[in-house]
């Protein structure tokens, strides 16, 4: 916190130039990609993939959507961006030569861990490979798609049961076995709906309420979110609760800010440009 310097000031002028100061400092830091953040909410902290994943489950049942073969690569490009935001990650310097985010390659800023198995792990590969790789390698190589059999050792397993466990030790799913007529199936139904709607309530509020009509000017988790959540396929679910209008003003807003050039959005001022490489490399794929 920014102390005064002028003491003889009136004591009104002088709280409200605190309370500016105090807010300034406070949004510099939320925009600094090289601040280390750990979490969103306020109570449980969450992950961007347990957050993704979350979104995508369906309550009751337990499960993602059968249909649903975006939320693997998701999940993964929710892993980089995390990492980028802890400060573990980052891409490499623009050149002359590589200026386009699917061009840099990403670089280990720390290997200091994180508490988190999947985000620890990745980083573990991430600081082993050499040559270094893109961010749309990477999230090919942690999903398991390559021909190369050398590099399928990078490929995450069993990425969704490991969020979905690590969902349950914060008391916001449960574990159950589901009979589907040929096999038994582990799902995780939702028991804390609560996170849940304040999770679904604040991605409905960055488009409705809360719309800025200026990326820059987002909650940079929050941006992340809804870049990941339309990635991953699970966007619908977020907005299927508004009514007609606000679920057509939401998604349309949704979709411009998705549609927004990365590579212009990501070299403007306090951009984390690790979000816009992940969508880039979505867009690409």
């Amino acid at each position: 916190m920014t102390t005064l310097t002028h003491r003889t000031r009136r004591a009104e002028v002088g709280k409200n130039f605190e309370k500016k100061v105090e807010s300034d400092d406070d949004t510099n830091q939320e925009r600094n990609p090289d601040t280390e953040d750990s979490g969103d909410s306020k109570d449980i902290r969450l992950t961007l993939m347990e957050e993704v994943l979350l979104l995508g489950l369906k309550d009751k049942e337990g499960y993602t959507s059968f249909w649903n073969d975006c939320i693997s690569s998701g999940l993964r490009g929710g892993i980089l961006i995390e990492l980028a935001m802890r400060g573990r990650i980052s891409l490499e310097p623009l050149t002359m030569r590589k200026k386009r985010l699917l061009d840099r390659k990403v670089l280990v800023k720390s290997d200091s861990p994180t508490g988190d198995v999947l985000l620890d792990e990745t980083l573990k590969h991430i600081k082993a490979t050499d040559p270094t790789e893109t961010v749309q390698t990477w999230i090919e190589l942690l999903t398991g798609e390559t021909w190369n059999p050398f590099k399928l050792q990078y490929q995450l397993r069993n990425v969704r049961e490991r969020i979905a466990k690590n969902l349950v030790e914060k008391g916001i799913l449960t574990t159950e076995k589901q009979n589907f007529l040929l096999f038994d199936m582990t799902t995780h139904p939702v028991t804390n709906t609560t996170e849940k709607q304040r999770l679904v309530k604040k991605l409905q509020a960055s488009v409705l309420e809360r719309w800025v009509n200026d990326p820059q000017r987002m909650d940079r988790r929050t941006l992340a979110l809804l870049v990941l959540a339309h990635s991953s396929d699970v966007l619908e679910n977020v907005f299927s609760s508004l009514t007609d209008d606000k679920y057509d003003m939401a998604m349309n807003r949704a979709k411009d800010l998705v549609e927004l050039d990365p590579e212009v959005e990501g070299t403007k001022h306090s951009a984390t440009e690790m979000i816009w490489a992940v969508l880039a490399a979505f867009n690409k794929s």
